[in-house]
């Protein structure tokens, strides 16, 4: 069994929802990112997005394209994030990790090697989000062969036929968007959202995760009564932003918001 679907049966058994907080790697420096994933796990994260910097990071806001620029200041490429994942699972082996990004760095590295190498490093799934089921038919087989999860986004606007491929075509879990727009938006309709998510649970036996627009414990748990995971970026990346020049205190305030959610969703 795959570490993603240990990871919310467990949580499943206990009663629990997956608190899935997102990071980009190398922001604000390399050398910042693993004791943030160690701090995050700590703070009580059950998956673990890790964030692969690009330069034209289409589906995010201002504030995950700003970490990516500081991650590329640095020259972070997507061998030094698979590193990172080397470096934590040394003291890690169970905390899922999800590689989140676009399809331009997998594509100079070749499919192939990085499936291998992602394996090897001990990554447990990978979403890439310009790269839909549609167009991943002969790409998946390089993933799913060496059981790595084709992790896929499901949108407001999705319809019922697309959304029913998506659950066929991907494993681990799916990313449910609740807004329409880019990451880091504010407005999030929880009624929505459970009217959205039951109409994708007649189509989708995995897991669901929501990602966007939420930003603190209150909404994390409103949004963890609908659904299987809650996935949290912006909010994250922009207390890492504000402490740049700290990276201790980034990850004291960082662990600060993931306890609050992880208390919240637990009561």
């Amino acid at each position: 069994m795959s570490r993603i679907k240990t990871a919310f049966a467990t949580l499943e058994a206990k009663g629990k929802k997956a608190l899935i907080p997102y990071i980009t790697a190398g922001d604000p420096q390399k050398e910042a990112t693993v004791p943030m994933m160690h701090a995050l796990v700590q703070a009580g994260a059950d998956i673990i997005e890790l964030g692969v910097p690009f330069s034209d990071p289409m589906a995010d806001g201002p504030t995950i394209q700003l970490a990516c620029e500081r991650a590329l200041e640095h020259n972070t490429s997507l061998r030094d994030v698979l590193s990172m994942v080397v470096e934590f699972r040394k003291t890690d082996s169970t905390t899922p990790v999800v590689l989140m990004g676009y399809l331009n760095p997998v594509e100079r590295m070749g499919y192939d090697t990085f499936a291998a190498n992602a394996v090897e490093a001990g990554v447990d799934g990978v979403l890439l989000v310009d790269l839909p089921p549609e167009e991943a038919v002969d790409v998946a087989q390089y993933f799913t062969s060496r059981d790595l999860d084709m992790i896929y986004l499901i949108a407001p606007t999705t319809t019922d036929t697309r959304i029913e491929a998506i659950g066929k075509a991907g494993s681990g879990y799916v990313y449910y968007v609740s807004l329409k727009g880019v990451t880091g938006s504010k407005a999030l309709d929880v009624d929505d959202v459970a009217r959205n998510l039951a109409r994708i649970r007649k189509h989708v036996s995995i897991p669901v995760g929501v990602g966007f627009g939420i930003s603190n414990g209150e909404t994390a748990a409103a949004v963890g009564k609908v659904c299987d995971g809650v996935i949290v970026g912006s909010a994250i990346v922009n207390l890492i932003a504000a402490n740049t020049a700290d990276t201790a205190a980034a990850r004291d305030a960082v662990s600060a918001l993931v306890g609050s959610m992880r208390t919240a969703l637990d009561a």
